[in-house]
């Protein structure tokens, strides 16, 4: 089999098999000490996002209040329950994404799409800096309606800011949530754990608002 270019999405029946058997699930996040794992209490909502390395960007949202926990895994691809090393060969078609789980009645989904849209560059296609291939695609996956119209709503907007600074179009997907793979229990909250551990992530400078 070729080897295949990890800028393009494979086929699915392409991908890799991958496996019945669920990887272990994280316990209690490492920041936050709430659980990594539903069911999470009846108020809270979830939301889901692809930013690039999912190391750096899960360290953007549990900063936040009102965000009771976060989850780094995989998502948008086709693979059940791969692996890192899966993921990296660029034939699964997952995402590095980060499960952020907020209470709506201290911070809004909107907050959490500022976030998203300023912590990372979504211009880039199947890269985000030096990370490249298809796991580092730019994404916001949406639980409901609601949330979808907002992720339109503000693409278009920060993508009017983006071209009056000078930036090529926004290339990020808003699709319906997948089902979320939880990733090794070692990338979770990697960065509170190795405080000088990589981040490759960098916004553009420009606000959301």
């Amino acid at each position: 089999m070729p080897r295949q270019d990890r800028t393009r999405m494979p086929a699915a029946a392409q991908s890799l098999p991958g496996r019945t058997t669920a990887m272990p699930a994280p316990g209690q996040h490492y920041v936050t000490g709430h659980p990594c794992v539903g069911p999470f209490p009846a108020h809270m909502r979830q939301a889901l996002f692809g930013l690039g390395c999912f190391w750096g960007a899960e360290r953007c949202f549990w900063r936040l209040p009102g965000v009771y926990t976060t989850a780094v895994g995989y998502a948008g691809g086709y693979t059940p329950n791969p692996t890192y090393e899966e993921v990296c060969t660029g034939r699964t078609g997952h995402n590095e994404v980060v499960l952020v789980v907020h209470d709506p009645g201290h911070i809004r989904y909107e907050t959490l799409l500022a976030t998203f849209w300023e912590a990372h560059d979504p211009t880039q296609g199947m890269r985000q800096g030096n990370d490249v291939g298809t796991q580092y695609r730019s994404a916001i996956y949406c639980f409901d309606e609601d949330q979808h119209a907002a992720a339109v709503a503000t693409r278009a907007a920060y993508d009017a800011h983006l071209r009056a600074a000078g930036y090529p179009p926004i290339t990020t997907e808003i699709v319906a949530a997948p089902v979320f793979y939880y990733a090794e229990p070692y990338h979770q909250q990697y960065l509170a754990k190795n405080p000088t551990g990589y981040c490759g992530l960098g916004g553009t400078g420009v606000r959301c608002g």
